[in-house]
């Protein structure tokens, strides 16, 4: 399946894994691109020289392309922007800021670089900045989240811009690929999927609460001060929401959550840790390597969009 963000990047599938904090390192980034999609390392807020470890780590078990994605509120954003650079990356997504700064720097260095965008006003002002392409990533994902929905926002963005669209939010399988094309995306990103991948290093009991996930599991933190996070209920998110409800401060609640996701994707503390998962956990079953999972989801998707196979 070929399209302009395959042709753009080189990869087989139009499939991004997400850049996820604690998730997106080497060992999946790389099996992710071995498989044909693109995988990504997640800078989160990782210091520049553990970025830099991590892209070599990738290189040793892959040669196909990877990129970086980068979150810009990360105090250590500029650091890991030279570095991208330094090391010859040839893709990367950006998070929870314009990248406005950086992009004379990554255009001149041949970096396609990929906004992830929440809204039309963020994807023309991201096309008029220079960024190649955009990830409109709708309310349904795990993580930090806007707050309109992957089959609002997509078709709006796809209308809005003239370079490629990719959606994410809600796609676990090829029906949800095969909706996005028609929405008018070219390209999908996935994340909880990949985080039950067998090359995933994130901690078991981690892994199976998304499995044995219910389609009402679903929980957003931080609403009433902007600053909204999906994961799975578990006491963590009741004592959050309670606290929350009650007037607490942001700061307040921020501590509450600090060091949580590392404590559920290391430690495998899937009770006081936060568990970011997007809505699709309830629909995923069992764990697979990442060539299984792209290679089902696609052969699915293009049954799909040849009008071959039903949605069941």
């Amino acid at each position: 399946m070929k399209t302009r963000v395959t042709e753009m990047l080189g990869i087989r599938y139009p499939i991004f894994q997400g850049g996820m904090a604690w998730v997106a390192e080497h060992n999946l980034a790389a099996a992710v691109s071995e498989a044909g999609g693109l995988g990504l390392l997640g800078g989160a807020s990782a210091p520049g020289e553990v970025v830099r470890d991590e892209i070599r780590k990738t290189r040793m078990l892959t040669d196909k392309p990877f990129g970086v994605n980068i979150m810009l509120m990360s105090p250590y954003a500029d650091d890991v922007a030279k570095v991208v650079v330094e090391e010859g990356i040839k893709v990367v997504t950006t998070g929870a800021g314009n990248p406005g700064k950086y992009m004379e720097m990554w255009k001149n260095a041949g970096i396609k670089v990929i906004p992830v965008v929440a809204s039309v006003a963020l994807a023309r002002l991201m096309e008029r900045g220079g960024a190649d392409a955009v990830v409109a990533e709708g309310t349904e994902s795990g993580g930090h989240i806007g707050e309109a929905t992957t089959m609002t926002l997509v078709p709006q963005v796809a209308d809005a811009v003239s370079i490629p669209v990719i959606a994410a939010g809600g796609i676990a399988d090829g029906r949800g690929i095969a909706a996005s094309f028609m929405l008018g995306a070219e390209a999908v990103q996935i994340g909880t999927r990949f985080v039950v991948a067998k090359e995933s290093i994130v901690h078991e009991n981690y892994k199976q609460r998304i499995i044995k996930a219910k389609d009402i599991d679903s929980a957003v933190t931080g609403r009433s001060h902007g600053h909204p996070v999906r994961c799975l209920r578990n006491q963590m998110t009741r004592e959050y929401n309670r606290l929350e409800a009650e007037g607490k401060s942001f700061e307040e609640l921020e501590y509450l959550t600090l060091g949580t996701l590392r404590k559920a994707v290391v430690d495998g503390d899937v009770v006081h840790g936060t568990v970011m998962a997007g809505q699709i956990a309830g629909m995923i079953r069992k764990e697979q390597t990442c060539r299984e999972m792209i290679e089902e989801m696609m052969a699915q998707a293009e049954k799909l969009l040849a009008g071959k196979e039903t949605v069941r």
